[in-house]
């Protein structure tokens, strides 16, 4: 992940310290920026550590075809006896060394809810699930991706807690508003009530809580709540976290008035993030959430200046809208419009995570028949679905509950018994599309819904969090005739041939083919134009035949279909694809 040497130092040259302070106008304008400058650098860069001369320049060696991401619970296997991370490295290790470069662990702090997003202390591991070590031993071995849950902080944190006892500086770390205040406006992912009561040393208060009443809102126009999480960052960085996922960073700018989301104030916040990782001497990738409509989401690559990489949030729906469908045309539509990603960024390609399926970044894409067959489908699923309180009263459909796998097991007419390769033709297409492809580890093992998890809990997204018994997963991974062993197995190879792929790096060229409905296809070339590969995907439950002319299959070349390992005529003949087959055609083998 290295881009080139350069002479690490001490301090920050007067170049960076002018940078930073050119931000900070834009975020703090009523501060000294430039003594706040030399605070930031103070936190970020401790005594000890060091500076690059020069910022790292963009380019696109931070990731290669090579890199394949897992999303995983410190906790997601468990067998009573061992320290879950000591699981969680085994199976790494004996299933998925030499296949998945990375491993993103879900929030692995002292938590009080929402499964790790309502963090009690961001500096210790839960030592329910190990310490620093085992990740230390994790990060040896994988690129690890860590959450800064910067947007707000457990009720029962000693931050919030100070805050009610009115100590300094946490008195003022915190969102106040009034129930008087207009708030019509004001984005919301969740229908729980805005704001929260709580007694201080200087009376009755109402804190923000854009979540939950046990995650109360950072108040980031204090400038010392920004200062904490530079150390915290810093914290990470030096446990070996090489990729920082910020966590619900849409939100974390409030002005009464306003939505209260991608304020001004929050892009700033961000390019100041990336300035000092620019400057810094660990190829550390900066990584945004932000679970809504399409447009908003590109923003937070800003001018190559902010995130290095976004979610590409819409795919998850409308992957899931084409297979249910079987039709590609609003994921052709959508995939047309998207600007590849700027010299320095990428995509996060994805369809399931520990959250649900969000529908808001289908908003726009999908018309609400289409996003009322989808819910429909999923519920004869066996699927749940969580709603969002809309600015002015009402609610609309925010998520999908239920996991990928099981979304998949049948289509708008009904399960059937194209499960499986339903399943991985829309894992494939991850693997296809220009980004960096991460796999949910419930998804790599074909998890059904976990409806026990959600009457235990009375929380929705708990379908699609269930945890394993170790010695029992292993046993059904180690039977080739389970569906867990078949789901892993395919996905293992398919990861496999295309980390070979040069045409696959996450920025390789990606153009829309015009296949017809049933039809979902991509030309990826790479970047040495070398390389082609026709992706193609049957999307429905019956064969399709392609004539070879649909497709520019350049003569004088040797093609051959690198998933069904075979020669592909050029000259002449038709493709045919079974229900769900996935083809990858290519000129270099």
């Amino acid at each position: 992940m290295t881009t080139g040497q350069t002479r690490p130092m001490k301090q920050p040259t007067p170049s960076v310290k002018s940078r930073t302070a050119s931000l900070l106008e834009q975020i703090y304008p009523e501060h000294d920026c430039e003594a706040l400058a030399h605070q930031i650098h103070e936190a970020f860069w401790p005594e000890g550590s060091h500076v690059r001369s020069r910022a790292r320049v963009a380019g696109n060696n931070l990731w290669s075809e090579a890199d394949t991401l897992v999303i995983t619970y410190a906790n997601s296997l468990v067998d009573g006896n061992h320290k879950p991370l000591d699981l969680l490295r085994d199976f790494l290790t004996h299933y998925l060394q030499g296949v998945i470069s990375g491993v993103h662990i879900l929030p692995f702090f002292p938590f009080t809810s929402d499964d790790g997003f309502a963090v009690v202390d961001y500096r210790a591991v839960n030592p329910q699930v190990g310490d620093w070590p085992d990740i230390n031993r994790i990060a040896e071995e994988f690129k690890l991706m860590s959450d800064l849950v910067l947007n707000h902080v457990s009720s029962f944190s000693k931050w919030f807690h100070d805050y009610l006892q009115g100590h300094e500086p946490y008195d003022k770390f915190f969102f106040e508003a009034q129930p008087t205040d207009d708030l019509s406006q004001v984005v919301r992912p969740r229908t729980s009530s805005l704001l929260r009561e709580v007694q201080t040393p200087s009376g009755p208060k109402h804190v923000w809580c854009t979540f939950s009443h046990d995650q109360v809102d950072l108040n980031f126009a204090n400038p010392e709540v920004l200062l904490e999480f530079l150390r915290v960052m810093r914290v990470h960085i030096d446990n070996g976290i090489r990729v920082i996922r910020l966590d619900a960073v849409a939100f974390i700018w409030k002005e009464i008035g306003t939505s209260c989301i991608h304020l001004p104030q929050t892009h700033a916040i961000v390019r100041l993030m990336r300035l000092l990782f620019d400057y810094a001497t660990e190829p550390v990738v900066l990584l945004t959430e932000t679970n809504v409509p399409n447009a908003e989401n590109l923003s937070y690559f800003g001018n190559r200046n902010e995130a290095h990489a976004i979610y590409n949030f819409s795919l998850p729906p409308l992957v899931l809208h084409a297979l249910l469908t079987g039709s590609s045309r609003a994921l052709n539509q959508w995939l047309m419009a998207m600007p590849p990603a700027q010299l320095g960024c990428a995509y996060l390609n994805f369809t399931a995570s520990h959250d649900g399926i969000g529908m808001r970044p289908a908003e726009g894409l999908l018309s609400e028949e289409d996003i009322e067959k989808v819910i429909t489908a999923v519920k004869v699923h066996g699927g749940l679905l969580s709603m969002r309180s809309l600015p002015g009263g009402g609610e609309k459909p925010y998520e999908l509950n239920i996991t990928y796998f099981e979304a998949l097991k049948g289509t708008v007419k009904g399960p059937d018994a194209h499960q499986i390769m339903r399943f991985l033709c829309s894992q494939t297409i991850v693997l296809s599309l220009e980004g960096i492809p991460a796999f949910y580890i419930h998804s790599l093992l074909a998890t059904p819904n976990d409806h026990e998890g959600v009457e235990k809990t009375g929380v929705n997204r708990a379908i699609n969090r269930h945890r394993w018994n170790y010695p029992e997963l292993r046993a059904a991974l180690d039977d080739p005739e389970t569906v867990h062993a078949q789901v892993l197995t395919r996905l293992k190879r398919r990861i496999a041939i295309r980390t070979r792929q040069p045409a696959f790096h996450p920025n390789a060229t990606q153009f829309t083919l015009q296949l017809g409905d049933g039809i979902f296809g991509v030309w990826r070339q790479s970047l040495d134009r070398s390389q082609s590969i026709f992706a193609l995907h049957n999307l429905t439950d019956e064969t399709i035949t392609l004539p070879v002319m649909s497709i520019n299959l350049i003569g004088g070349e040797d093609w051959v279909d690198l998933l069904a390992d075979e020669a592909v005529d050029a000259s002449q003949g038709e493709i045919e694809l079974a229900p769900y087959q996935c083809r990858w055609i290519t000129n270099r083998h």
